[in-house]
């Protein structure tokens, strides 16, 4: 690939102005520039240099501009929030495509889309006691780190100094977070210091340059109250605040929050699919203009067809917590449900109360003053006040959203000149995005002995599941009690009767072909609960794509995960006398699946998820084994559904085993550890069965009927009086010439071959 700035400078000429100085504005968008590759951005001079044949170049560095990079990436200068320095945050050229299927309801499906910021608290920074945390900063940034691993690629070979311009900050979080791979003494040594002062360690780096040399320590300081030391940091006059996130609550309802690292941004995040998505799979040998990492034999492409979103913003209710939901509040023409119709002596009540109202983020206290302040329309709505239903709030207040990508066209653009530069794509190409990872969504629960429900949480955070215990799951589609449900039980997206007219059997042999053919892999996050002990509402639906949009393509695979420890196997076990099927529930992340990536958001992410968080089965193992009990019975009951409606018989092969297991236990008096079971879930045994042949057939079949549809209504518009004006105005001729030549090349060998791969057409439909 050509990554030199003036190979470029011709090629993409129809998106820059190019400027005598080598840089380029944007077109379309004049807050977008183009920036030669070897250039330097420097936040202190706030300038952005570079040389080219006509000398040294700068422009200012501003706020509010984004700087492109010809390799893609892109850089901008952010203040995050009030208090908080001036910052750079760079973003990749190329976004990770987090596709959420056959999700639950209440799975979190909405929620992959939502930006973390919202969820973000910014506080202030404490010290225990300044001097004496100073003191032990002193000793670890000194300390020789050549010695922690048990066995060292290199050994002896010195360390990089924790305040050296070649370590990273994230290279010091890692150094600072216990690792088994370091040595028993020193994870001891780690422990030995409280996480307040590793967090000072990591705000010194941050804050550190060279010129400082060893003299450091006197620029942090605390202010003096009452005459006695303050305990919040301080770096050269400016209060220090930092970063924390929600991820979920203890059982006394207290939010757990964590501490997010220095130099951590949340991702930025383009919406492409809600309740109505269309999608079709490909080979991807069919597709031009791919990530040249892409592995995938097939690949999926989705669109949304909505215009507005159905929204459920839980923590709406939340005063100035949801800040996309209370801006899109503040405006006009939104369908609201299940929202409490508030009435203007009512609103003129909640803005005299100053402190309550304060709490509201500007957009909405505007709206709601606006409102008291006028005499039209009778009502109002705020998305904290759900409607009251029999004397409680609704927990299924919805509004229609428009969809965000429309409403921004300039983070979608963004993001595919990105990927074009990064592709190094000719302009007449498309930027073609198919779908990275499958990340869907479960809802547990834990026991309501008073509702008559049972438990449903026996999954930790994230669990990988291989496609047969992954099916058994979307088949069921069981379901934990959720505010869009009436109780819990088989409710999800591939099993709703009302919205769906033809049986399930032909949704689930679609969905088992696209997982086959495109070798996707199947990840579920949680959301409800984690054991009966820990309620975690939608939080980590929003942490899901964070940290996969910060995993390597290579990382995501599970063969990785699994032989490097960051994925455990969840194994049958017996108890009281009674096999535990316990392997349905396939792999669930480690301790070293979150200091390791989840260390990429959080400052101490071995805290974050605690070991029975980890390990529900440690919170109540009657919980865990009725839960699982809760499970295997629903899989049976709905299994047995597709022999009664005789549906069985149009199953695809590996789903025809399937359900005979899940119903009876065998197939063909093999259970669902049988090799010979597993070989039916790959692409090679698909492609190879006539079931799948018959589907490519029916789908040549359909087009071949079409385009016969097409070329006999061309020719009939021949035959129609007076319409030679018309014939000639709309080419006719032309265009039965081309549906001949497609009708021809759709009947030909080759076409039937070419649709080896994609996803053919359901014989029993046509």
């Amino acid at each position: 690939m050509d990554h030199k700035f003036s190979g470029l400078t011709s090629r993409y000429s129809e998106i820059f102005h190019m400027q005598p100085e080598g840089y380029g504005i944007d077109k379309q968008f004049s807050d977008i520039l183009y920036v030669p590759e070897d250039v330097n951005i420097d936040l202190h001079s706030q300038s952005v240099t570079w040389k080219n044949d006509h000398g040294p170049q700068k422009i200012p560095l501003q706020p509010g501009i984004t700087y492109v990079l010809p390799s893609g990436y892109k850089v901008e200068m952010i203040k995050p929030t009030a208090g908080q320095r001036w910052r750079l945050i760079g973003t990749s050229a190329e976004g990770t495509f987090c596709h959420k299927p056959c999700t639950v309801s209440g799975g979190g499906k909405s929620e992959i889309s939502k930006s973390l910021s919202d969820a973000m608290i910014t506080a202030a920074v404490l010290v225990h006691d300044l001097k004496k945390d100073l003191e032990i900063a002193w000793g670890i940034i000194n300390y020789d780190f050549s010695n922690r691993y048990r066995n060292p690629i290199e050994p002896g070979k010195p360390g990089r100094p924790l305040l050296s311009r070649e370590r990273s900050l994230g290279s010091v979080v890692r150094l600072l977070t216990p690792n088994p791979a370091y040595t028993d003494e020193y994870n001891q040594w780690l422990g030995t210091f409280g996480r307040f002062v590793r967090d000072l360690v990591f705000i010194i780096k941050r804050f550190y340059k060279p010129t400082w040399g060893d003299d450091w320590r006197k620029r942090f300081t605390v202010d003096l109250i009452n005459g006695a030391p303050g305990r919040q940091l301080i770096y050269r006059r400016q209060r220090l605040v930092t970063q924390y996130l929600r991820v979920g609550f203890s059982e006394d309802g207290t939010w757990r929050t964590f501490s997010i690292r220095k130099d951590f941004a949340p991702s930025k995040k383009v919406q492409t699919e809600d309740d109505i998505t269309a999608s079709m799979v490909v080979p991807r040998e069919a597709v031009t203009g791919l990530h040249p990492d892409l592995q995938n034999p097939s690949v999926k492409f989705v669109k949304n067809c909505e215009y507005r979103l159905f929204q459920r913003p839980d923590d709406a209710i939340i005063r100035g917590y949801d800040k996309r939901t209370e801006s899109d509040f503040s405006q006009g023409g939104l369908f609201f449900s299940n929202y409490e119709p508030i009435s203007r002596p009512e609103a003129s009540a909640m803005v005299k109360d100053a402190i309550r109202f304060e709490q509201f983020t500007s957009p909405l206290r505007k709206m709601l003053t606006a409102f008291v302040d006028g005499e039209k329309p009778a009502y109002v709505v705020s998305s904290h006040q759900p409607r009251i239903v029999d004397g409680k709030p609704s927990k299924n207040p919805r509004y229609l959203q428009n969809r965000p990508d429309l409403e921004d066209p300039r983070s979608l653009y963004l993001a595919q000149l990105g990927a074009r530069l990064f592709r190094r794509l000719p302009l007449d190409v498309p930027v073609m995005k198919p779908v990275n990872s499958v990340l869907a969504g479960r809802r547990n629960n834990p026991p309501d002995e008073a509702a008559g429900i049972r438990a449903l949480a026996v999954y930790n955070p994230i669990h990988y599941q291989e496609l047969p215990e992954l099916f058994m799951d979307f088949i069921a589609s069981l379901t934990g009690k959720s505010p869009s449900t009436t109780g819990a039980g088989s409710e999800g997206a591939l099993t709703k009767g009302p919205f769906n007219a033809i049986l399930p059997i032909h949704d689930v042999n679609a969905a088992m072909v696209s997982f086959l053919l495109t070798n996707y892999h199947g990840f579920t996050s949680a959301a409800g609960h984690i054991g009966r002990k820990y309620r975690v509402d939608h939080d980590i639906s929003l942490l899901v794509p964070e940290i996969w949009s910060r995993m390597f393509i290579p990382e995501r695979e599970p063969v990785y995960l699994i032989s490097n420890g960051y994925l455990e196997k969840i194994e049958d076990f017996q108890h009281d006398g009674k096999l535990i099927e316990a392997s349905r529930l396939g792999y669930r992340i480690t301790e070293k699946f979150v200091s390791t990536f989840f260390g990429r958001m959080f400052s101490a992410a071995e805290t974050v998820f605690s070991e029975d968080m980890l390990r529900p089965e440690l919170q109540s193992m009657d919980d865990f084994i009725d839960g699982l009990d809760n499970i295997i019975e629903t899989q049976r009951r709905v299994a047995l559904n597709y022999f009664q409606d005789g549906s069985i018989d149009v199953a695809c092969p590996p789903l025809k085993a399937l359900l005979n297991i899940m119903a009876y236990g065998k197939y063909e008096g093999k259970t669902i550890t049988d090799p010979a079971i597993r070989a039916l879930f790959t692409r090679e045994a698909l492609i190879a069965s006539d079931w799948y042949q018959a589907r490519l057939d029916a789908k040549a079949g359909i087009d071949q009927a079409l385009w016969k549809r097409h070329l006999a209504y061309l020719e009939s518009f021949l035959h129609k009086p007076n319409y030679q004006s018309e014939i000639k105005r709309l080419k006719i001729h032309e265009r039965i010439a081309k549906a001949k030549a497609t009708l021809e090349h759709v009947n030909s060998p080759a076409y039937r071959e070419s649709l080896v791969g994609m996803i053919g057409a359901d014989p029993a439909l046509v």
